[in-house]
């Protein structure tokens, strides 16, 4: 049986190019254990923790003294990881050292090409051996194309990695410019100055218990906007494989759409379809509310789609942040294994709805800010597919990249 695996895991590899070599892992490296972190973890630490699905934290020591390759060890999922400096594993993965004849970074490239997950040990919690390891066929090829292949992905891995940086930038001025106008009433007034430091009327609202801007009223969350919940997708299985979309789910919410998504019929009611820039909310499990940027997909149920006719989305993206925390709070309260929110706390949410005037003002500096969130997103999705589209075709020879001469 060992013998015939062998020889399908070569057949796979037909079609190296010449000068490349086909390896064994094992003839490359050694997966060294990772070990319990102890006293070393320490949250003001320079060096990453690793464990199977990716940094845990911060460390006061290294385990490795430079840049290196973490590879899940045990669970159901088992990630490869990369850390451009020294860094600590505990013992749920495997760090790989020495590298012969493979850089780093291309070696990196390379094992996100190979499935970690299909490799299990047999026993009760799935796991990756150092045996199954060290068998797995690499192709090797020379260094100069290593290092070319390595840094084409390096540059789009960037550009991503600048793409979120500057989202989170500008995400935080947009919810800090939020807090000045709707929590400290320093909006701009007709002068541009701030409201309430420069004497402008504030007065009495019962509902709320403190003084607010003349001429704001409160409305309740649900009455600025329309949550819509979504399907029991299920029940729309894809006519074809090749027309559907993907659904999406609590678990898109956090991380986008993936192969592993599953697939829906596209003919489902278009108020269900979710399109970049939505606003999608998850009222249960995990309470989180996001810009959607992840491409067209299917709306299924305990996720709602925030939609206005009234009001700008970012009035009601950043209302429903507002009122996040006690959301969370009362799911959390849930004795279920699934806490929730209902729709009557939506109904007792309530938000500071400004004259249309000002709301026209401040539309005018917050619907860029969203904008520029929704582009960077989806400009970090396409560099992702052309990445994902490009590694198995770099790191297998059948795209070829010019070699530069030092």
């Amino acid at each position: 049986m060992k013998r015939a695996a062998e020889t399908k895991s070569r057949q796979t590899l037909v079609g190296t190019p010449d000068n490349w070599q086909l390896k064994r892992w094992g003839d490359l490296a050694t997966l060294e254990y990772g070990k319990s972190l102890g006293g070393h973890q320490d949250s003001s630490g320079q060096f990453p923790v690793f464990g199977t699905n990716g940094q845990i934290g911060w460390s006061n020591q290294y385990l490795h003294p430079s840049e290196g390759i973490i590879i899940g060890r045990k669970g159901a999922y088992r990630g490869i990881h990369y850390s451009p400096k020294p860094f600590f594993v505990i013992d749920t993965a495997f760090f790989l050292k020495p590298l012969v004849e493979f850089s780093v970074k291309c070696a990196y490239y390379e094992l996100l090409t190979q499935d970690m997950n299909a490799i299990d040990s047999g026993s009760a919690i799935p796991s990756t051996t150092r045996s199954d390891f060290y068998n797995l066929d690499v192709r090797v090829p020379p260094l100069p194309e290593q290092e070319s292949i390595a840094r084409i992905l390096s540059d789009l891995d960037s550009r991503i990695e600048i793409n979120q940086r500057i989202n989170k930038a500008v995400e935080a001025m947009g919810k800090a410019i939020f807090k000045h106008w709707f929590i400290d009433f320093e909006f701009p007034n007709e002068q541009g100055k701030p409201y309430k430091s420069s004497g402008g009327e504030m007065v009495y609202n019962e509902e709320l218990d403190k003084e607010i801007p003349r001429e704001w009223a409160t409305k309740p969350i649900d009455e600025i906007a329309d949550f819509l919940n979504g399907l029991a997708l299920q029940n729309f299985p894809p006519e074809t494989e090749e027309q559907y979309l993907p659904a999406i789910k609590i678990r898109e919410l956090r991380q986008g759409t993936t192969e592993s998504s599953d697939r829906v019929s596209p003919n489902i009611p278009k108020e269900y379809i979710v399109d970049d820039g939505d606003v999608l909310f998850s009222w249960s499990g995990t309470l989180e509310v996001v810009l959607w940027t992840s491409g067209r997909g299917a709306l299924n149920q305990h996720l709602f789609k925030v939609t206005s006719a009234k009001f700008p989305k970012w009035f009601c993206y950043y209302w429903i942040l507002e009122h996040l925390p006690e959301y969370r709070r009362i799911a959390e309260g849930k004795a279920t294994t699934m806490g929730h929110i209902q729709r009557y706390h939506l109904t007792d949410s309530l938000v500071l709805v400004p004259d249309q005037a000002t709301l026209r003002r401040m539309d005018k500096i917050q619907r860029p800010i969203i904008n520029k969130l929704v582009q960077a997103g989806v400009e970090s999705r396409t560099l992702s597919e052309v990445r994902d589209a490009l590694l198995p075709k770099l790191m297998s020879g059948k795209v070829r990249v010019p070699v530069e001469v030092r």
